[in-house]
């Protein structure tokens, strides 16, 4: 599969070339929901429709792929309150909208690690695996106690196994094969990276697939996002000369 980016349909005309693949770190759903003098509970809630409003957008752009940082391996540290409410709003998420994806050809996967979590977190994620994995339209990643810089060491964990087995030879480990063992193996990289929020930082997000895509940083706090910010961001991607360490034509 390609790393180009797919180009534009006659449907999303304004843009000769599109990303074919999407990051986004959806940040300030607190910050938003204090400044709006609201509990942070009420944040998350309207981040997951801010959510929606994404998916939509990627539906109708025809995006091929779309990762979204949902739940990060650190934050386990928050308070209880808040991850029970996370957790909830997640498994309220899937469930309500798990025939929306199904009726509009939405695949989702959930890359991160999976040892640990609770028997409920492992079921709600086999249910939405498992009922989307015929779509063949938008493949929705969602990150979930994911770091990437456990993604790199649960890969070359993974390798040393098989070289220990004698499956593959240290001579034989590239870039190539170290994709592989992603979790978002069989994936092209992202394109295009975004984060809300004014926040300019990875934060432990992508960390390997990310070395040559866009990175776009907008103010808005999460639930503020809508299709003008999507449509702003697609703006900004495409006028950006993408040459992947060698020189413009």
């Amino acid at each position: 599969m390609s790393n180009e980016p797919a180009i534009a349909t006659s449907e999303s005309p304004a843009y000769a070339v599109l990303p074919r693949h999407i990051g986004v770190i959806m940040d300030g759903n607190g910050r938003w929901a204090t400044a709006q003098g609201k509990p942070r509970n009420e944040g998350h809630r309207a981040g997951v429709e801010a959510l929606r409003r994404l998916v939509a957008c990627a539906v109708e752009f025809e995006i091929d792929y779309l990762t979204i940082f949902s739940f990060s391996s650190e934050n386990w540290t928050r308070p209880a309150d808040e991850i029970n409410a996370i957790l909830g709003l997640m498994k309220r998420f899937i469930a309500s909208d798990i025939s929306k994806f199904v009726a509009h050809n939405v695949r989702v996967r959930i890359l991160g690690r999976r040892e640990g979590l609770t028997k409920a977190i492992l079921q709600m994620i086999e249910q939405a695996e498992s009922r989307t994995a015929h779509c063949t339209g938008l493949q929705l990643n969602v990150a979930f106690n994911y770091g990437g810089r456990q993604e790199i060491a649960d890969a070359v964990r993974s390798l040393a196994q098989d070289v220990a087995d004698g499956k593959i030879s240290p001579e034989q480990i590239d870039e190539s094969v170290i994709e592989q063992k992603l979790y978002t193996a069989n994936m092209p990289d992202p394109d295009l990276i975004f984060r809300s929020s004014g926040e300019e930082r990875l934060s432990n997000f992508l960390l390997w697939q990310s070395a040559y895509a866009e990175f776009v940083f907008f103010d808005e706090f999460w639930p503020e996002f809508n299709r003008d910010i999507f449509m702003r961001t697609l703006d900004e991607f495409s006028g950006r000369k993408r040459r992947f360490g060698g020189v413009n034509p």
